[in-house]
């Protein structure tokens, strides 16, 4: 189950791998290189999630030289994707290695693509084409879905875990974190945390699902993004994490995406 990425670093294409280890009988992601290869070990994919795409774009700001692989499922690969048309990633010095979810996992995401393009383990499963979150919330009237969406937004105890944890929000500075803006030991008022950020996030949401994994509030955050998605395919014609150099969203805010380290 290891083959392709003890290839890749043994041929030398990478510096470094971040994949899974096992440890204690908990897959965690690890960070495999020539020296400590021979620790691979077979395993089967599971349920567990990281951010792990997070943790590659940490490693690039602080290695922005190293060659890199990671192992990614269909929604990682759709953030690599994003990152790469922002900028924050040289698709050069990154290698792609491949993982298929199962059908319970797919099946959980409503994913529409449970798979990466590179694919090297595991075996394709069927993607869900339309999402029951999505489907239940448009079939509510519109003054019902207000009061539904501020009953689950007031449940925020802004702990900022949805933000820290998405792997495509990749601002070292957070506006709702800026002192003009909010005043130091100060809330962000009512909800204007998740809308401001929906709006950010258009465009960029890959439908990982990790932010409302970690919702101590238990928000239906998902779903948001998901009709956050939908909005921006009908409107733009974009599927986001697609294959492609630019979205619609780094087209139009050209002069506001940085620039790589390292061309």
């Amino acid at each position: 189950m290891n083959t392709r990425i003890k290839q890749i670093l043994e041929e030398g294409a990478v510096d470094k791998v971040l994949a899974y280890k096992a440890v204690q009988g908990f897959l965690l992601p690890w960070m495999f290189t020539r020296e400590n290869a021979a620790e691979l070990e077979p395993w089967e994919p599971n349920g567990a999630r990281y951010p792990v795409v997070k943790l590659l774009l940490a490693e690039v700001r602080k290695n922005p030289h190293a060659n890199l692989g990671i192992l990614v499922r269909g929604c990682e690969e759709r953030a690599v994707r994003e990152l790469v048309k922002w900028r924050q990633i040289n698709p050069q010095r990154l290698v792609i290695v491949g993982q298929a979810c199962d059908e319970n996992l797919a099946e959980h995401c409503e994913c529409w693509k449970p798979y990466p393009d590179q694919l090297d383990y595991g075996t394709a499963c069927e993607p869900i084409r339309e999402s029951r979150r999505v489907a239940e919330l448009d079939a509510m009237k519109r003054e019902v879905r207000l009061d539904w969406w501020l009953k689950q937004l007031n449940r925020c105890i802004h702990c900022h875990g949805c933000r820290d944890v998405c792997p495509v929000c990749f601002c070292t500075e957070c506006s709702l974190e800026h002192v003009d803006l909010i005043p130091a030991g100060k809330l962000p008022p009512d909800n204007s945390f998740h809308l401001v950020r929906a709006v950010h996030m258009a465009g960029r949401c890959i439908d990982c699902g990790l932010c409302e994994e970690v919702c101590p509030a238990r928000i239906p955050l998902r779903a948001l993004y998901k009709k956050v998605n939908d909005l921006v395919e009908g409107i733009f014609a974009y599927k986001t994490g697609g294959p492609g150099d630019k979205s619609p969203f780094t087209l139009l805010g050209e002069e506001l995406v940085l620039p790589l380290n390292d061309r």
